[in-house]
């Protein structure tokens, strides 16, 4: 079994992004192949439960108030929209559901029905995921008592090319609740966006804030931008289409998250719907071995449900099933 690592310099992980291709993608299928199965892919399903009206100024969210994108905001959707949405999710064979609400940070009102749908949802049988910006300790053990088994707090980029993008919080915020999450006992899924402009320095700083978490999040999302016109980000590289990362560099990024967080399910998101065929079976040889099925994440388009079927039958893979959400427990286990 490989050993699992915090203690990455920036110099070990820059080097496994600066290897030939071919042995990139061999060590990482490697790492994958000692801690999963290589032709399992852990279905997940994205709804926004709240969408739009976010004060925050993040570059690339069409959900922004900073954003002319034409999202309008909403209101928390009801628990029992919630809940069907997720009952229909499960049939579709998803098995993990997660919800996002376009917040800086829950207000204190909204708690009681947040828990309500974290208790719902938990109880057909699904893994709940969360992402609702920013929690306190408390707003945190509150949903560790409901029973939610993952929360999303993505750092987006490396600490120096963050500000770049968000003004509005600092890395630093981010980093604190996933400590608030981490220490109320919910397991931690965290990642980021390329494709935003960034170096490779900063795909390399990315990974490296990741993996040298005191524990390494049990999942990690990789993004890769999808721009939306009316966005900073997406009006930029309208106007600089060669800053889009291109599809070896954002397969190298998996590769590289699967290296040094061999336990974490690594995430294909957003900007798979953009991907070949061949581009997505590269990502699953570097270790990918989760996406969101649908045909829709918060508001960017997603490949869909019988596109999904058709290349997981072309590729030989199939859903992953009866994964607990105890993947804290274990690394935790293999760290000591």
């Amino acid at each position: 079994m490989t050993q699992i690592r915090t203690d990455w310099t920036r110099d070990e992980i820059a080097a496994l992004f600066d290897l030939p291709f071919t042995e990139l993608l061999f060590r990482a299928a490697e790492v994958h192949r000692a801690h999963h199965k290589p032709d399992e892919v852990q279905l997940c399903t994205l709804l926004s439960i709240k969408t739009g009206g976010c004060p925050e100024d993040c570059g690339y969210c069409s959900q922004s108030v900073k954003a002319d994108s034409g999202v309008e905001a909403s209101k928390l959707m009801d628990v029992r929209e919630v809940l069907q949405s997720a009952a229909r999710a499960k049939d579709a064979g998803s098995q993990r559901f997660c919800m996002g609400a376009a917040w800086r940070n829950p207000k204190e009102r909204d708690m009681p029905a947040i828990v309500e749908i974290v208790k719902g949802v938990r109880a057909m049988g699904l893994e709940t995921c969360m992402t609702l910006g920013m929690l306190s300790p408390k707003q945190a053990d509150m949903l560790a008592e409901a029973g939610l088994d993952y929360y999303n707090h993505n750092i987006d980029s490396s600490p120096e090319y963050y500000e770049r993008v968000i003004t509005t919080r600092t890395m630093q915020d981010r980093l604190d609740t996933l400590d608030n999450v981490r220490s109320a006992g919910i397991n931690v899924c965290s990642g980021g966006i390329v494709g935003m402009g960034e170096t490779r320095e900063d795909r390399v700083g990315f990974i490296h804030t990741l993996s040298t978490l005191p524990q390494h999040p049990e999942s990690v999302p990789v993004n890769a931008l999808v721009p939306v016109k009316g966005t900073v980000l997406g009006d930029m590289l309208a106007d600089t289409p060669l800053a889009k990362i291109d599809d070896i560099e954002f397969v190298r990024t998996v590769a590289a998250a699967r290296i040094t967080m061999p336990l974490s399910m690594v995430r294909l998101s957003a900007g798979r719907e953009s991907m070949s065929e061949a581009t997505q079976a590269l990502c699953f040889m570097a270790g990918a071995n989760s996406i969101f099925t649908g045909d829709k994440l918060l508001t960017a388009p997603n490949s869909g449900d019988d596109a999904d079927a058709a290349l997981f039958a072309r590729l030989g893979l199939k859903p992953l099933v009866g994964e607990e959400p105890m993947r804290a427990c274990k690394q935790a286990e293999a760290a000591e």
